[in-house]
Formats: structure tokens, C-alpha cells, sequence
């Protein structure tokens, strides 16, 4: 009961905060310490969401089918190449660095010459998506496996077992969790990503809408599309976590019995 209540006044906090910031971004603009044209106010931007509702939509159509697309090859890659690294420390040692120095790179740098190369078309935009979304994975990953009990890992030995049956039942679910966490931000980074991508080159989805905004100054459809953007990346991130609980279904069992 105590962590219920807790958890009700953390989201009242959070809740209030964003109340606060709505009503002084509101008195700025309706005080015209700023421009309208430059910083519209809250109630502008839910009118210009919902007139241009269905043309969000549409764009929004493509850029999920992007993300979603690039989102699944980058978690699949991911999971292959943190497999690879934690059976051979070789590899480890040899990519490790390599992936490290790709996110050292811009993504704005990145895209142009993704477009060159691979046209105006969707193969650009994933490619673009894998290559911010894999790497969470795979770093969050590779901690799991190596951060998990060697002394499980020894008692399986001891009774006969393999490098697989080892995988399956020690380093995978005790990796799940840090899995999740790293899903969470790659879930995220997709639609991020396949927007900065259409921005450079495209002919539909939120990035090639928020340009053609952007050169209109409709600036309140810009922060229409901001918005939406938000409302996605947070739905995608509590898909996640729901999933999350339903492969992790002894974790809700665990702190159940906490309590």
C-alpha cells in the first residue's frame, strides 16, 4: 500500500511539473515576451495537431513502418554480434572498439552519404536506424552476460552441462533485464532516427512533413509534429515495458513476495 501511494505521488509530481511548464510556456506567449511565429503558444499547437490530423497520420504511417523496420534488424544484429563477442573474446577484443568509435559519429554526418548511396527510398532510413539502435543492445547486452553468476555458471559445469545450456538457462535471463533497458532506448532512438533521416531526403513521413513546415514558418505544426513524435516514442517505450513483464514474469512474482 505504502509503494502504491508513493508511486501515485511521484506521477502527481511529474504530472504537476508538466502543468507548470504548460501554463508559463502559455503566459509567454499570450504576453508576447516572444513572437508568436517563433514560439506558439500551447493551445496553437493542439489546434494545429488536430486540423492537420490526418495528414499526420499519413506521414506518421511511413515513419513507424521505418523505425519498426530498421528497430527489429538493429535488435537482431545486436543480439547476434553480443552472442558472438561473449563466446569468443577474440572478437571481443577486435570489435568492441569498433562498435564504440561508430557512436562517436554524428547521425546528421551519417545520413547524407546514406542517401547518396542508397537513393531516396526506405533503405537508407533503416540503415540509419540500425546503426543508432544496435548499439544499446549490444553493449547492454554483453553486460548481462558477463556480469552474470559464476558460480551458477560452475554448478551447471559440474553437472555436465554445455556452452548452450549454460546460455539458455544462466546468461540469457540474467541478461534480460539489462535487454530491456537497452530496448527501451533503442525503441526510441528508431523514431528519431528515421525522422532526422527523412529530413536530408525523402518524399513522405514526419521529417519530410516537418521540413515542408519548417520552410512555410508554420511553426506550430512544427511543434505539432514534435509532439506526436513525443506521444509515439513514449507508447513505443511502455510497449516495451510491457513485454518486459511478460517475459519476465518472475520478477513480478519476486516483488510480490517483497511486499
Amino acid at each position: 500500500m505504502k509503494r502504491k501511494f508513493q508511486s501515485i505521488t511521484n506521477k502527481c509530481w511529474s504530472l504537476a511539473a508538466i502543468v507548470v511548464i504548460l501554463v508559463l510556456w502559455q503566459a509567454v506567449s499570450a504576453g508576447g515576451l516572444v513572437p508568436g511565429y517563433m514560439l506558439p503558444s500551447p493551445v496553437e499547437v493542439v489546434q494545429a495537431f488536430i486540423s492537420e490530423f490526418p495528414l499526420l497520420m499519413e506521414n506518421a504511417k511511413v515513419t513507424l513502418a521505418e523505425a519498426f523496420l530498421g528497430l527489429l534488424c538493429g535488435v537482431a544484429l545486436g543480439f547476434v554480434m553480443a552472442v558472438v563477442m561473449d563466446r569468443f573474446d577474440r572478437l571481443y577484443q577486435a570489435f568492441y572498439p569498433l562498435i564504440v568509435v561508430t557512436q562517436t559519429i554524428p547521425t546528421v554526418a551519417v545520413a547524407p552519404l546514406l542517401v547518396l548511396w542508397f537513393g531516396y527510398e526506405m533503405l537508407p532510413k533503416v540503415i540509419l536506424i540500425v546503426i543508432v539502435t544496435f548499439f544499446p543492445v549490444t553493449v547492454g547486452l554483453l553486460t548481462g552476460f558477463r556480469s552474470a553468476d559464476p558460480d551458477m555458471i560452475n554448478l551447471l559445469r559440474s553437472m555436465g552441462a554445455g556452452r548452450v545450456q549454460i546460455f539458455r538457462y544462466i546468461k540469457l535471463p540474467q541478461a534480460m533485464g539489462q535487454f530491456f533497458s537497452s530496448l527501451r532506448i533503442s525503441a526510441s532512438y528508431s523514431v528519431v532516427g528515421a525522422v532526422i533521416s527523412e529530413w536530408l531526403g525523402g518524399f513522405n513521413g514526419l521529417g519530410v512533413y516537418m521540413t515542408r513546415v519548417k520552410k512555410a514558418f508554420a511553426f506550430d505544426k512544427m511543434f505539432a509534429v514534435i509532439l506526436l513524435i513525443s506521444v509515439i516514442s513514449l507508447v513505443l517505450m511502455k510497449l516495451v515495458e510491457l513485454g518486459q513483464r511478460k517475459c519476465m514474469a518472475w520478477e513480478q512474482t519476486e516483488k510480490g513476495e517483497d511486499r
